[in-house]
């Protein structure tokens, strides 16, 4: 990509565009704000770095780039983390000063920025390059900063200290040395006092002279005047002013062109109208679409704080009216019950988006920002899972949705769009993770090579470790640890991997998990640890053509939920169902993970082989010829409700607890999503009649989604169907 690199003098800013050149990208310009009164050093900002500027001017020859400089008008006004549109807030000049780059050259598509841990400047950078169509390029993002720190002066980082702000930094010792000298002793102030090695909490802040970019000249400082802004005997505030430096021109690459051949001043108050409307996304609830030949369906259930709907559209003439229209007709129709429920968008914690055809996944995103937008999204945009499913073997329509709301607006959101080498960056309106009430839900993560954004190389289970290493960076962020949390991985697999491919995904998951906890990786979690349950779903296909998706969720209790004492709950115990009465087979079909008194979730599978076992507890029914017919199905469902049902009993939860229940059922099983759901329907109902002398109800929330297999182990994914429950107490 082309990029244009903000740069504010220091060291961080300098390095984060050579991290940008070893990843292949071309810069091809520089910007920078500075004061709009020259006489003064630095500006009470948040934002921007400005002590110094007198000399980032010289980069532009040093260099051989052009350079925009843009005086700041602003001040800090919008003070929340997550920034919106703020007229006079000091993030407007850097939109306006982007604008005119964009403008000038408009071939650049992303912008670099030092940034390191600050999320109030990253959130900052990436919601202005959200608006001109750029993309964010933060290579230093949650890196080491000790290794940082080593990284910088290895590879030739020259800088000096221009500002000094904490104990143990002294203005009339320390300002102007050159950060080869001072590393030892901010290695010792971090151990004795916490001090950000890289000076990312303001500690101190540099001042680049030479580095390997500047390829025509370096700076000679001549001359510097220290200002002390404070003379606090424990931590005294300085900096220093440049009041005389020259450019050394390196012989073999020097040029003749002046500074000001290079340099260009943008001036200006007010954005462009196109620039400031350009990202503006039209309110998906103004779309009108017919649906002839199709006939929108929803399922809802309201479970205590949360809850949850699936849409989906039956097919009735088998005609295709593209994913578009579709897509369009099931968002149109969630907007619309989210807002008869009382909520928006901003109540959604996560959604499942199923698409028919993978080749139109950037159709489906285009269609999915229109109605979901970080502005709609106050709290923070959901996160998201996306695999393409066989919708059209059981009659359904090219898009189908299961979204998970709150009530409550009380949720931590990750939302990291820059591209950096921490974990992958998510540039549209769906975040990495979604932390409610001690769950995290975490988006679909495939093996990409975060600051390149491409899948790696090595096949499914390279991708596999790569998607778990991605799992745990983001896990990193809420402290925990996918090796000791996770509650459940879902496991999506291409269709194109063999059986062989399949149970080597399997083995190098266990073993990564397990070499996870002997590493001691699972110190950031809590001292309970969870056994995680694995369900593998064989889908069509993945995004980016990947082999493997890892979906986690994972248990991330607070400080009132670290109590992992059983709550005592009286429920009557479950009549037999159906004429069945447990038996030892029972306990193959089905695994469990609780959490007493807080969590609990199962996987439960029904096999060829368990289906005969099924028949033979149920003697009406007929598997003589293998097919799989509509009394078998529902034979099967009776089934699965009375052992899940056990299990909710065996852990003090019941159906009323359950927040989701998934169905994936193999699609060419040859029975149509609306046959199957009447199906369900109907044995819910007859199991609320059955148990009447307990809190039961027919009014549970099922999600029938067509898979090419699945299973609780990669070795077996040709079940029936396999069923999936997550209950949680109020």
């Amino acid at each position: 990509m082309k990029v244009v690199a903000l740069v504010s003098g220091g060291k961080d800013s300098c390095y984060a565009m050579m991290k940008c050149l070893q990843y292949g990208h071309e810069i091809v310009a520089l910007a920078n704000l500075l004061p709009a009164d020259d006489a003064l050093d630095e500006l009470n900002s948040y934002m921007y770095q400005t002590v110094g500027h007198q000399i980032v001017v010289s980069y532009a020859k040093c260099m051989g780039l052009p350079l925009f400089r843009r005086r700041i008008q602003g001040s800090t006004r919008h003070h929340g983390l997550s920034y919106s549109i703020t007229p006079g807030d000091e993030v407007e000049d850097l939109f306006i000063l982007l604008s005119e780059v964009k403008r000038k050259i408009p071939s650049v598509t992303a912008v670099s920025s030092g940034a390191i841990a600050s999320d109030y400047q990253r959130l900052r950078v990436e919601s202005v390059c959200s608006r001109l169509g750029l993309v964010s390029l933060a290579y230093l993002w949650k890196l080491n900063q000790s290794l940082l720190l080593q990284e910088m002066i290895k590879n030739g980082i020259m800088a000096i200290t221009v500002k000094v702000a904490v104990m143990g930094l002294d203005p009339e010792k320390h300002l102007g040395k050159e950060l080869s000298s001072l590393e030892h002793h901010l290695h010792k102030l971090n151990e004795l006092y916490g001090v950000n090695i890289c000076g990312e909490g303001g500690e101190y802040e540099t001042l680049t002279l030479d580095c390997p970019l500047f390829k025509n000249a370096r700076v000679v400082l001549d001359e510097y005047q220290v200002v002390l802004h404070s003379t606090n005997p424990i931590s005294p505030v300085g900096i220093l002013h440049p009041s005389k430096f020259h450019l050394e021109q390196k012989m073999e690459n020097g040029i003749s062109l002046e500074v000001s051949d290079l340099v260009y001043e943008v001036l200006g108050g007010n954005c462009p109208q196109s620039c400031e409307t350009m990202s503006m996304l039209s309110d998906g609830s103004s779309i009108l679409v017919k649906a002839d030949n199709q006939k929108i369906e929803i399922s809802k259930t309201k479970k205590d704080n949360t809850l949850s709907l699936s849409c989906w559209l039956q097919n009735l003439s088998g005609a295709s009216t593209g994913l578009q229209t579709d897509l369009e007709l099931v968002l149109t129709k969630i907007e619309l019950e989210l807002t008869e429920c009382g909520y928006s968008w901003e109540n959604l914690l996560y959604i499942h988006l199923y698409i028919a055809d993978m080749n139109k996944f950037s159709e489906a995103n285009e269609t999915y920002v229109r109605f979901i937008t970080q502005n709609k999204c106050r709290f923070g945009v959901p996160s998201r899972s996306t695999v393409e499913l066989p919708l059209s073997k059981i009659g359904l329509g090219l898009a189908y949705m299961e979204v998970l709301v709150a009530a409550d607006t009380m949720k931590t959101v990750l939302h990291v769009q820059s591209i950096s080498g921490w974990a992958p960056s998510c540039i549209g309106p769906y975040s990495q993770a979604t932390l409610h009430k001690g769950i995290l839900y975490m988006a679909g993560q495939l093996g990409l090579d975060p600051p390149t954004m491409s899948l790696c190389t090595g096949g499914a289970t390279s991708e596999l470790e790569q998607a778990l290493k991605n799992s745990q960076a983001v896990a990193d962020c809420f402290n925990c640890s996918i090796s000791t949390s996770t509650l459940l991985f879902v496991m999506y697999c291409s269709e194109t991997l063999v059986t062989s491919d399949l149970i080597s995904v399997e083995e190098r998951a266990k073993i990564f998990l397990e070499e996870m906890k002997i590493n001691g990786s699972d110190t950031k979690s809590s001292s309970l640890v969870v056994d995680p349950l694995f369900l593998y779903i064989l889908v069509p296909d993945l995004p980016k053509r990947a082999l493997v998706e890892v979906k986690p969720i994972l248990y991330v209790p607070g400080d009132v939920e670290t109590s992992t004492d059983q709550v005592v709950v009286t429920i009557v115990s479950s009549q037999s169902s159906w004429g069945f009465k447990h038996e030892s087979w029972h306990s193959e079909c089905v695994q469990k993970c609780v959490i007493p008194g807080r969590l609990c979730t199962a996987i439960l599978s029904v096999s060829q082989t368990q289906a005969v076992k099924i028949c033979s507890t149920l003697p009406h029914l007929d598997l003589t010829d293998k097919s799989i017919t509509e009394d078998l199905m529902d034979g099967i469902a009776k089934f699965c409700i009375y052992v899940l049902d056990s299990v909710l009993l065996e852990a003090y939860f019941s159906w009323d607890d359950v927040k989701s229940f998934r169905i994936y059922v193999r699609a060419d099983v040859n029975i149509s999503h609306t046959t199957l759901s009447l199906i369900y329907n109907r044995v819910f109902s007859e199991f609320a009649e059955l148990n009447t002398t307990r809190r039961t109800t027919n009014d549970q929330i099922f999600n029938i989604i067509p898979v090419l297999g699945s299973g609780r182990s990669a070795r077996c994914v040709d079940n029936i169907l396999t069923c999936e429950i997550f209950a949680r107490k109020a």
